[in-house]
């Protein structure tokens, strides 16, 4: 594809939602380093977009951030966690940032303690176009799918956001609050006395926006892992035991842990550990790892886009990328033999259910190129990305594989940032790469 010349997509400085000195001079001086060009605006527009067009953070006593997805004016907890990910390490050299960040985990848990079950949630009590859904809803939800990753994506940010920072002032008898929700929570959906509380219908044309059974969702064994309704990207389970979602929350739950023991929160530590252990020992063990079971021996065999995903285990702390686990599931997950795959004349990658077939996702290229140790590989991905924007100068949630002019979301704050994470690794640790 012939080099395009993209001017900045970022809005005025008047109109940008927050600034970061730490972030501008960030993208200065790797920029410079970077010798394509294309792939250099291409960072520059997309590192600071969380910051440019989805922050409306308020500071006081105790700071208050919400952070929009991007074209969809509410605060997912996966993905606000995802967004202002790539922050975190500047956070320590400056104090409106670090300020910010604080905000947004004071802002997740309030979110928790209105409703663990939901994904995604209003400012105040605006309402939603789903209020009509059959679940407990409530004006402070915008959509209430029961997501594992949406509660272990609170615990990464929390996590993060002490070892980055050293602060301990978010962590207070609120948030341990939360946090025992949490774990409440996932106890409850390892379903082991029971349905357990939540149940979500939709009246709905596809049927991975709602799910069977009078909401309770397909049936499953009980065997330790944590049940979820939808995956990371909103839509239903087919069977309910979210193989990377289990992965994650092993991990979360011993990050968990670590914050709480740090904190001198004993009984919080040892409820985080045990439920972390229960879970480890029943995820599976070799060979190609499945994307869901049912513990009565089905098992889905695929991946999708979304984060967590099997192919970003290691990008969670999950597994290692030399794991015989991981090395065998990645070679599955991006090859023809997962139905998700997707390849054609615009590019090749992952995609799911969630955009249609034959749709790649940037945050699926992007993820593979954060697990690769293959420079050639991590090449190619560059090169979709870069060809992806199709004009627009930012990353978007999906495009055809024949045609990069046909893709969704222009305005996708979590695949933007995730991009401008993937720069900043590969300048810190493959800067040939870059230059």
């Amino acid at each position: 594809m012939t080099a395009m010349t993209i001017e900045t997509g970022r809005p005025l400085l008047p109109q940008r939602c927050f600034t970061s000195e730490a972030v501008e001079a960030t993208i200065d001086r790797v920029r410079t380093r970077m010798a394509d060009a294309e792939l250099g605006q291409l960072f520059a527009n997309a590192l600071p977009n969380t910051l440019d067009t989805t922050v409306d953070f308020t500071d006081g006593a105790r700071p208050d951030t919400f952070v929009i997805t991007g074209d969809i004016p509410a605060m997912w907890l996966r993905d606000s966690t995802a967004q202002v990910w790539p922050y975190l390490a500047l956070a320590p050299t400056e104090p409106r940032l670090q300020r910010m960040l604080a905000g947004v985990v004071n802002r997740q848990v309030d979110c928790v303690l209105i409703d663990p079950y939901a994904n995604a949630f209003n400012k105040g009590q605006e309402g939603s176009q789903w209020a009509d859904d059959r679940t407990a809803m409530r004006p402070e939800l915008h959509e209430r799918k029961w997501e594992l990753d949406s509660l272990c994506s609170v615990i990464r940010l929390g996590h993060g956001y002490w070892q980055a920072c050293g602060d301990t002032s978010p962590f207070d008898d609120h948030w341990a609050r939360a946090m025992a929700l949490v774990l409440q929570t996932m106890r409850a959906q390892q379903r082991r006395d029971g349905p357990g509380p939540y149940r979500f219908q939709r009246l709905a044309l596809s049927p991975t926006d709602t799910l069977p059974f009078d909401g309770e969702g397909w049936p499953a064994r009980p065997n330790g892992l944590i049940r979820s309704g939808f995956r990371p990207s909103d839509d239903a389970c087919q069977y309910p035991y979210l193989i990377p979602a289990n992965f994650m929350a092993v991990t979360a739950l011993r990050q968990l842990d670590a914050l709480a023991t740090a904190l001198g929160r004993v009984a919080l530590a040892e409820s985080a550990r045990g439920l972390a252990d229960e879970v480890a020992v029943a995820l599976p063990t070799e060979g190609v790892l499945p994307y869901e079971t049912d513990g009565y021996g089905n098992a889905l065999y695929m991946d999708d886009a979304n984060v967590p995903s099997l192919l970003s285990l290691p990008y969670l702390g999950c597994l290692s990328v030399d794991d015989p686990r991981y090395r065998a599931t990645r070679a599955f997950v991006l090859s023809e033999d997962n139905p998700f795959f997707f390849r054609g004349r615009a590019g090749c990658g992952i995609g799911g259910p969630h955009c249609g077939l034959g749709m790649i996702w940037p945050i699926a290229l992007t993820m593979q190129a954060m697990t690769s140790t293959d420079d050639a590989e991590i090449l190619r991905c560059l090169a979709m990305l870069k060809a992806s924007h199709a004009g627009t100068g930012f990353m978007h949630e999906s495009f055809h594989q024949d045609d990069v002019r046909r893709f969704t979301r222009p305005w996708f704050a979590w695949a933007n940032s995730l991009f401008g994470e993937l720069v900043l690794r590969l300048d810190a640790q493959r800067s040939h790469l870059l230059r």
